[in-house]
């Protein structure tokens, strides 16, 4: 039963306008240290899986991008959504390209916009999810809470059911959406949450039943697809039929109802890098508390995240702002307020005579 991993790099990331773009993606940025996140993606789980069983599944505009971050990676191993339809259709769609690979595999679901400190630890987690797999488990891996986040969907831990490599697996309870500051803080000061990584760990058969018994209209859509891959009907039968295929994520659509569910909770050094805010919170700061990629002359400037690399940026006066100089954009917005940066992304999109965003 081999092993292989996924790794969704499709979205835009758009809470990190105007650095990410749909032609330059979150994933493809070097955002933390000299690596973009693809490439760290793949570098970390590379000793677990080897390349040849590394799967990539992205967006058409961005395969060659990708392709050329690590160009060591099987062209073969990219497989392209036609559209982003959620992580439901994304995982569905691998995994009949998987099945015809290796109907006996087992699949971690993994993603390339996640920080990771601790890459050994991760491996380590991998492995033991993957034990878990065998017995028939959809596996999800849980991260041990530093605090009582409203950003992050909550995974609450019922019986011990096994050991695996010296970590602790419960049975999974319930699946709980981001909750308010108050339930968060009674979360997690019980010690039974985990939050939500989105990484899932299971075996191909197993999610491809669930995805049968939980959202047929799915994967009656996948059995019209299937039978083509690897012909020259593959593309014109994806692109007729991957419009008309529900939105939805794999947590409402799968796990939220599944039996025989279980959480691995892991201390991995973890962040998603969704926002300025979260990028913030990695990198270093200086004695005013100020995050600073490029050149910066501040007064008076505290506890602020300033990213540019074509100009001076020069600040007076400013706390707790966000400013973020690009080619052809600029952001200005209080950091208690990064969050709306997706509207903006949201409105240039919508807005067929911007250039900005395109």
């Amino acid at each position: 039963m081999a092993y292989y991993g996924l790794i969704m790099a499709g979205g835009v990331g758009t809470r990190l306008w105007p650095l990410s773009r749909r032609h330059r993606p979150k994933q493809s940025l070097e955002l933390v240290g000299n690596a973009t996140m693809f490439e760290q993606a793949v570098e970390r789980v590379t000793p677990l899986f080897g390349l040849d069983r590394i799967l990539v599944i992205t967006a058409a505009e961005h395969v060659d991008l990708l392709a050329e971050q690590v160009p060591q990676l099987p062209k073969a191993n990219f497989i392209v959504e036609p559209e982003g339809r959620g992580t439901a259709p994304c995982i569905g769609l691998a995994a009949i390209h998987l099945r015809r690979r290796d109907p006996d595999a087992t699949m971690a679901v993994l993603t390339a916009d996640h920080f990771i400190r601790d890459a050994a630890r991760f491996r380590e987690v991998l492995m033991a999810a993957e034990q878990v797999a065998r017995d028939d488990y959809l596996v999800t891996l849980g991260i041990t809470p530093t605090g009582p986040s409203t950003g992050y969907g909550y995974i609450q831990q019922g019986e011990r059911i096994a050991t695996c490599r010296g970590l602790d697996v419960f049975r999974t309870e319930r699946f709980t959406e981001k909750p308010d500051y108050e339930t968060a803080v009674r979360m997690v000061t019980s010690g039974r949450y985990s939050w939500n990584s989105g990484m899932f760990i299971w075996r191909l058969g197993r999610i491809l039943d669930e995805i049968r018994e939980q959202m047929p209209e799915l994967y009656t859509t996948l059995g019209e697809i299937e039978p083509t891959l690897d012909t020259q009907e593959y593309e014109p039968v994806l692109t007729r039929c991957w419009p008309r295929v529900a939105k939805q994520t794999i947590d409402y659509g799968v796990m939220e109802k599944a039996t025989h569910v279980a959480v691995v909770p892991a201390d991995i050094g973890w962040c998603d890098i969704g926002s300025w805010a979260s990028l913030a919170a990695l990198l270093p700061s200086d004695e005013q508390g100020n995050v600073v990629r490029g050149e910066h002359v501040g007064i008076d400037t505290s506890h602020s995240f300033i990213w540019g690399d074509r100009r001076l940026i020069a600040t007076i006066g400013l706390e707790r702002i966000v400013v973020v100089d690009t080619e052809d954009a600029l952001l200005i917005c209080p950091l208690e307020r990064e969050q709306e940066v997706r509207e903006i992304a949201q409105r240039l999109g919508q807005d067929s005579s911007s250039v900005h965003w395109t």
